[in-house]
């Protein structure tokens, strides 16, 4: 870990919560409502959120799986999104999904209209917004997570 936390303090609880707290609950509360609120579908959402764990090399991230009205991502999900260009397991807008998260993070501005057009065939507007701002937090706080040396002491609450 590459910050001290006091004895008997839970890492994430102490970070998040406790050493910023005008930022970090802040912060907290914008990450949960990423999983709470979103009204993308399952394997999108996932097709994104997984692209940016593997790109920021979160380890809670990558093995973290989101669950919804109980169903979760099949096993070899992981797989698939690290080869979204050619796996035949992606509709379109998974693979999509996987391709804006890393495009997002590595190349936002090659983000041209060849790109625009097909994601606006694929995605509403509020839709697209909502996936910037998931994948904003996934590679903001994920990124923290792992900088910091947190991702391997994460726990979501509730979960």
């Amino acid at each position: 870990m590459n910050i001290d936390i006091p004895g008997g303090k839970d890492p994430i609880g102490y970070v998040w919560g406790e050493m910023v707290p005008g930022i970090g609950i802040a912060a907290s509360q914008f990450s949960l409502s990423v999983y709470e609120h979103s009204s993308i579908d399952l394997r999108a959402f996932e097709a994104a959120r997984l692209r940016i764990a593997q790109i920021n090399g979160c380890i809670f991230c990558q093995d973290w799986r989101t669950e919804r009205d109980g169903v979760k991502v099949e096993i070899g999900f992981a797989e698939d999104v690290e080869n979204w260009r050619t796996t035949e397991a992606f509709d379109d807008r998974t693979r999509l999904a996987a391709e804006y998260a890393e495009r997002y993070a590595l190349d936002h501005h090659g983000l041209d209209d060849e790109f625009w057009d097909r994601m606006t065939a694929y995605y509403t507007q509020a839709e697209i917004v909502e996936l910037s701002m998931s994948i904003g937090a996934w590679l903001a706080f994920g990124r923290l997570n792992h900088v910091l040396g947190l991702d391997t002491t994460c726990v979501l609450p509730g979960h």
